[in-house]
């Protein structure tokens, strides 16, 4: 179902109102809930979206009436990355100006004081993973698929350089990464990528009551562990990939995809019907 315009369409963040009214904010008691909710492009992320999952964060972090977040998505779709059409049609004053790294929501997840529980209920990949990797705990869907294609976009993706590696190992990392392999939630759980996997029926209930356990424990050591998890993430090259994203490759990317081809670089003797 189409997401319906909203009065507040173009304003930025304010209170419970995230910037778009593609993710919508509630509250249930303690609990907050995130849902990405843009059926109509397969949740896939504007900038505005970016930033909203950041300052839903942040939100939870500052309001003394909230003890944690769960993130999901609706339908098939948790979160499949960045849209590269770049048909954003909720864009606030200042946000498209910066709609780069600095929209993002890794950091804010990195070092959230309060948990966040990413309940990943369908498809899974670009920003997305990273999403469900830096979550505190994140709890998938039996139908749960997961991938990195960024290098069939031309994008050289040094965060997911950085953290892919700490997380399921360097061999498996280079998998995922230099060929876009696909993984199911049962192999994404066996890998470490994730953590938990349960039927489809019981993702929400399960994933509430993990971050109901999440939010049990205590708030200044917890504070500490996350900051030796952090330090164990490390940093990554964030200059060589705004060059990237500025250079010849990605716009071929970008446009392949667009346009459901392979991109340029392919060898004729290996192109494929249609997109990567």
């Amino acid at each position: 179902m189409q997401n319906l315009r909203d009065d507040r369409d173009g304003q930025p963040p304010s209170g419970d109102w995230l910037g778009t009214r593609h993710i919508r904010f509630e509250r249930d008691g303690a609990l907050a809930r995130c849902t990405v909710d843009r059926p109509e492009r397969r949740n896939a992320m504007t900038a505005s979206m970016y930033f909203a999952v950041r300052y839903a964060s942040n939100l939870v972090d500052r309001d003394d009436s909230l003890a944690g977040m769960l993130l999901t998505g609706v339908g098939d779709v948790f979160i499949p990355g960045g849209d590269l059409s770049w048909q954003s049609d909720d864009a606030w004053d200042g946000i498209s100006a910066i709609a780069g790294m600095d929209v993002c929501p890794f950091d804010a997840l990195r070092q959230a004081a309060k948990p966040v529980v990413a309940a990943v209920n369908g498809i899974c990949q670009g920003g997305g993973l990273i999403i469900a990797m830096l979550s505190d705990v994140a709890v998938v869907s039996d139908r749960a698929t997961f991938r990195a294609p960024e290098l069939l976009r031309g994008i050289a993706d040094t965060n997911y350089a950085q953290i892919l590696p700490r997380q399921i190992g360097p061999s498996r990392a280079r998998d995922m990464l230099f060929t876009g392999r696909t993984l199911s939630a049962e192999e994404a759980v066996d890998w470490g990528l994730v953590s938990r996997v349960v039927p489809h029926e019981e993702l929400l209930q399960v994933a509430t009551e993990v971050l109901v356990q999440c939010c049990r424990s205590a708030p200044s050591a917890r504070a500490d562990l996350k900051r030796t998890f952090d330090q164990f993430y490390g940093l990554y090259d964030r200059i060589g990939m705004t060059t990237s994203l500025l250079g010849a490759e990605c716009r071929e990317g970008f446009a392949a995809f667009k346009e459901k081809r392979n991109p340029s670089w392919v060898h004729p003797a290996l192109r494929t019907d249609g997109r990567l």
